[in-house]
């Protein structure tokens, strides 16, 4: 992969008084992918797919444009699980990485076979915010089919799956979902 053609040296911003990322941030960050990526026994840190996964940065007024950056992190995690993924065969073989891939696909269809609206924990705090269990159950019956019956779903609808709101008990604990849901691009990313 070209990083320099899938990372733009630059993103669009947002107008002045609307909210985007941190520039100096994603730029920073950015680099030391780009290092990271291009001359891996170089970088004092590498980076992961799995760091691409879990960045954030702060919102200010005239930051970065969410989408482009979010659209070339996403290229960026691809790249990293594939260099990952080829790392593990030649090192351990394909056999070591079907097992890797195995053991996350068992660990994830455990909690997707729960019955609906008992596969996540519910807010301990009344007025916790919380996602709506309908919609979250529903991604979970597509994944199923991904996983299971070959259905076709792409890593991308599950990385911007939003889900309403909800509050406290009504709803399923937003970050027990977002981790869940970490590792399921973890696998897609690592299967596709």
């Amino acid at each position: 992969m070209d990083i320099q053609r899938q990372i733009p040296a630059s993103f669009d911003r947002v107008q002045r008084n609307q909210y985007g990322y941190n520039a100096k941030q994603v730029d920073q960050f950015l680099q030391r992918a780009r290092v990271s990526f291009e001359t891996p026994h170089a970088a004092s840190r590498s980076v992961k797919s799995a760091d691409v996964r879990a960045v954030s940065f702060d919102p200010v007024k005239g930051g970065y444009s969410a989408a482009g950056v979010d659209a070339a992190l996403d290229r960026l995690e691809d790249a990293l699980a594939r260099r990952e993924r080829d790392e593990l065969v030649e090192e351990r073989g394909e056999e070591a990485w079907l097992r890797e891939i195995g053991r996350l696909a068992g660990l994830l269809r455990g909690r997707l076979h729960r019955p609906d609206g008992e596969r996540f924990r519910r807010p301990a705090k009344a007025k916790a915010r919380s996602y709506n269990t309908a919609d979250v159950d529903d991604l979970c019956h597509d994944l199923i089919g991904y996983l299971e019956e070959d259905q076709p779903l792409s890593v991308d609808n599950v990385r911007r799956a939003v889900f309403r709101p909800a509050v406290g008990r009504e709803g399923y604990e937003e970050n027990q979902v977002d981790a869940f849901l970490d590792r399921v691009v973890e696998l897609m990313a690592a299967i596709d």
